[in-house]
């Protein structure tokens, strides 16, 4: 897996994301201490607050950011977002109200959804073979793995010596080395879609309705990723993913502090163990992912899912009994497990869905769709374990999740889509040649093997077709 880390340009995109997320993480520590520190008891209502904003910036900024991303390089576009995260950072230990504390979460997280899907869509174009691209998903979901285990490590190593408000120097330094190795390299040019000799944006622009084509673009992304059955079913799985999710990240503690009577110390074992089930997922899926396809691994995972959920909800309703603390941790890590498995192959799929000029506009999209499924999610998690209890709580987040496998399991059933590039048609007849991808129906015949996704490649309306076989990696 490590392989992939001898491309250059990779492995300093690949440092760059660990150190970025590194500085995130020391920030959430020292913004939840600087949360208690304004408001005292209210802190909850402060963060609460705050990671609403964060999901609002995730699915508001995203599409426009993508609609405008084509005018500037990406390379440009990168460095300027890790510059304003890091003048954010920089602010932060110097503010007085939570207002203020909001305002700049806003401008922190607008940058995050800038850089985030500017950043997944130029790994493919880094690491063009299947083989690659997979081990480079793996690598990216142990870095957010392990950001989650070793930043609170750090912290409290950290906030032994120095005061929190140090913390976000280590942010600043974090997302000013993200951007310095950015620069060390040179990004790959970003696909254009294939459009007449003039081009409609411009056009547009020049009659005065340039912010009409801005949202027009901003959409194009949402309405290509849900036309194609195999995206749709991608973002019913991330909805699984964020009902397994938003039970962990938000009632761990409920559930270790209130349920189980056991110590403040065995919180983060508990969170611990979702990350490392995510980890071990993320270490050993690459080679699997070489062998079978990757509806095999990602339509199971979902239905695993709905079922440690509903586990998790006779595992509460259940007396006490010191069984229930390592209940409580294999059923955590099967979660994480559960996740990875489905996150980690995502980026493989939607790559295979798209033309590669409109991955800039589909990873924008999953990134804002994905994040309202949190939005869905969380108050599900939170506020129903709160009124209802915590076994209604889990009873509704695994039946979400089973509906979302089912979901995701009739639309990836669907065969004869075409994804076809978001220029649109005013974009007029193709002079050059069209890259357009087509997924067929699997042949049901005995002895014949399926047919799947292939690019086809149309030079002035005449397509050359190439049958692959099952095996074939790009297949999937």
């Amino acid at each position: 897996m490590l392989s992939v880390l001898r491309n250059r340009t990779y492995r300093h995109l690949f440092v760059a994301q660990v150190v970025a997320l590194a500085g995130t993480g020391l920030a959430t520590v020292a913004l939840g201490l600087l949360a208690y520190d304004l408001a005292g008891a209210e802190a909850g209502s402060v963060l609460g607050t705050a990671l609403a904003i964060k999901m609002v910036a995730y699915v508001g900024i995203a599409p426009v950011v993508a609609a405008l991303a084509h005018r500037i390089p990406r390379r440009r576009l990168l460095v300027a977002a890790d510059l304003a995260r890091a003048g954010v950072a920089l602010a932060l230990p110097f503010v007085g109200s939570v207002w203020q504390v909001y305002l700049l979460i806003f401008v922190l997280q607008a940058a995050s959804a800038t850089f985030t899907p500017a950043f997944q869509s130029v790994i493919p174009d880094v690491l063009p073979e299947e083989r690659d691209y997979t081990r480079a998903l793996s690598l990216s979901r142990l870095a957010y793995d392990t950001e989650t285990l070793v930043s609170p490590v750090l912290a409290a190593a950290l906030l032994a010596l120095v005061g929190y408000r140090w913390l976000f120097w280590g942010t600043v330094v974090g997302f000013l080395a993200s951007a310095v190795l950015v620069v060390s390299v040179v990004l790959p040019g970003a696909v254009l879609a294939a459009r007449s000799n003039r081009d409609p944006v411009d056009a547009d622009d020049a009659r005065g309705v340039g912010a009409r084509s801005v949202a027009a673009r901003s959409l194009a992304g949402i309405r290509l990723f849900l036309s194609v059955p195999r995206l749709r079913a991608l973002l019913a799985l991330d909805l699984a993913v964020a009902a397994g999710g938003a039970m962990v990240i938000v009632n761990t503690v409920v559930y270790v502090r209130e349920e189980l009577g056991r110590s403040a110390g065995d919180v983060p074992l508990a969170l611990g163990a979702y990350g490392g089930g995510s980890m071990l997922v993320a270490l050993l899926l690459p080679r699997v992912l070489d062998r079978v396809a990757d509806r095999t691994v990602m339509l199971p995972a979902a239905f695993a899912v709905a079922g440690l959920l509903a586990v998790l909800a006779a595992v509460t309703t259940a007396g006490g009994g010191a069984w229930r603390w390592p209940a409580l941790l294999a059923l955590w890590a099967g979660l994480g497990a559960a996740g990875s498995l489905i996150l980690t192959p995502g980026g493989r799929l939607l790559r295979s869905a798209v033309p590669p000029a409109d991955l800039p506009a589909a990873f924008a999209a999953q990134f804002s769709l994905t994040h309202v499924c949190w939005l869905l999610a969380y108050p599900l998690a939170g506020w129903l374990g709160a009124t209802a209890g915590l076994p209604a709580a889990t009873v509704a987040l695994a039946v979400l999740a089973l509906v979302s496998a089912g979901l995701a399991t009739r639309a990836w059933r669907t065969g004869a889509t075409v994804a076809s590039p978001v220029a649109g048609p005013a974009a007029g007849p193709v002079a050059g040649p069209v890259a357009i991808t087509v997924t067929v129906r699997p042949h049901r015949r005995q002895g014949r093997r399926p047919v799947h996704r292939l690019p086809l490649h149309a030079p002035s309306g005449r397509a050359l077709v190439r049958h692959h076989h099952h095996r074939h990696p790009a297949a999937h």
